[in-house]
């Protein structure tokens, strides 16, 4: 069918949008390469998929596929009222953390206010930003010589505030870089900030990194009521393919989000599996001490083939090759090993590497310097 444009009727805010590029999977570049076995180490998935009591659950659920799913989610709302010591009506449900970052946009972005993100933060934030019509405020990053390198600099996103602002958002640890801010700096920050400025701390990868410097955020809510902890269930816990994610905020800041938020938004499936992966904490430290060695063997075997790589309390590492990746990204498919060029990041010389397995690493690391050795 012949394609015909639209765009003329489109949002003009949705008409400039540029769509988020996902990770390449692994059944594309086989088909496309002609190969098999490959392993992707694009996305941060869990190597070690998901808590073995979450096929369990699934598999009793399977007798209900004809039902649609509880709109409210009462029970993985119970579940993770229990998990927080928060009541019910501070939590939203999303599909994916994605949807909590749509749903703040929808319910207080438009084209008179604005929203205040970091250079390199997750692309998300700009994407729904635009979605709205909103004003962007882009603060730069920390500079390339500095010890948290392209990290959030707090003290620009201050400065960055205004009367117009509505959204700050605020990744801990960041996506793509991995870096960190230290609870207590960030505490000073979001008590720094007016009343009209809602600040949302993204906290997807936040099960990877250490409590103690990290802090968690959901135990600020009663401090900061302009405060709002964006979690999901895709990472750490194993189920991205299942997309569940959620916010804890103040009970009207939860009124409005359930006010944009879609009817039966999180499956059957997704609901029960993400209650049951709650109560597995065992398989999250497990998954926390299997990172912890990854990211050591990733980082030693990046530096003695002369790889840069930020600081990073994710499940993955930004690999800086000083030269475009292009050529090296190839290489690296051509040998069945997918990574992330985050080149749509203003970080054309870089590649985001998630931690796998010790032997996906090891094949990563292999794979890497017989590329690097023919160019």
């Amino acid at each position: 069918m012949k394609a015909r444009d639209y765009l003329h009727l489109a949002n003009p805010a949705v008409s400039d949008l540029v769509p988020y590029t996902p990770g390449k999977p692994v059944e594309e570049l086989e088909r496309e390469l002609g190969i098999s076995d490959s392993i992707k180490l694009a996305s941060n998935e869990n190597p070690l998929g998901a808590s073995p009591l979450v096929a369990e659950a699934i598999q009793k659920t399977l007798d209900g596929l004809n039902l649609y799913p509880d709109a409210n989610g009462f029970y993985l709302k119970q579940a993770l009222s229990e998990h927080h010591d928060l009541p019910p009506d501070c939590i939203t449900l999303g599909n994916g953390s994605n949807d909590i970052l749509v749903f703040l946009a929808q319910a207080f972005l438009n084209p008179e206010v604005a929203a205040v993100y970091s250079q390199y933060a997750f692309a998300v934030y700009p994407i729904v930003t635009q979605m709205m019509g909103a004003k962007h405020q882009v603060v730069p990053a920390l500079p390339i010589d500095h010890p948290m390198a392209l990290g959030h600099d707090l003290r620009a996103m201050y400065a960055a505030v205004d009367d117009d602002t509505r959204l700050v958002f605020i990744a801990n640890p960041n996506n793509p870089t991995g870096t960190w801010l230290n609870q207590e700096r960030l505490i000073d920050f979001v008590g720094s900030l007016p009343p009209h400025v809602i600040c949302v701390i993204d906290e997807a990868y936040t099960e990877y990194g250490q409590t103690d410097v990290l802090g968690d955020a959901s135990t600020w809510l009663d401090r900061f009521p302009n405060l709002v902890v964006s979690r999901t269930f895709s990472k750490a816990y194993g189920l991205a393919a299942l997309r569940v994610g959620y916010a804890l905020a103040n009970p009207g800041i939860t009124d409005l989000l359930n006010r944009v938020r879609p009817p039966f938004n999180v499956s059957v499936l997704g609901l029960e599996a993400a209650r049951v992966a709650l109560q597995d904490q065992a398989f999250i430290e497990k998954s926390r001490a299997m990172n912890e060695a990854g990211l050591a063997q990733l980082k030693e075997g990046l530096s003695a083939l002369g790889v840069d790589v930020s600081p990073s309390a994710a499940n993955f590492v930004l690999a800086h090759f000083g030269r475009p990746v292009d050529e090296i990204n190839r290489g690296l498919m051509k040998q069945g090993v997918i990574v992330r060029p985050v080149g749509n990041y203003g970080l054309d010389q870089s590649l985001r590497i998630t931690i796998g397995t010790p032997e996906q690493n090891t094949r990563l690391l292999n794979a890497l310097a017989s590329v690097l050795e023919k160019m």
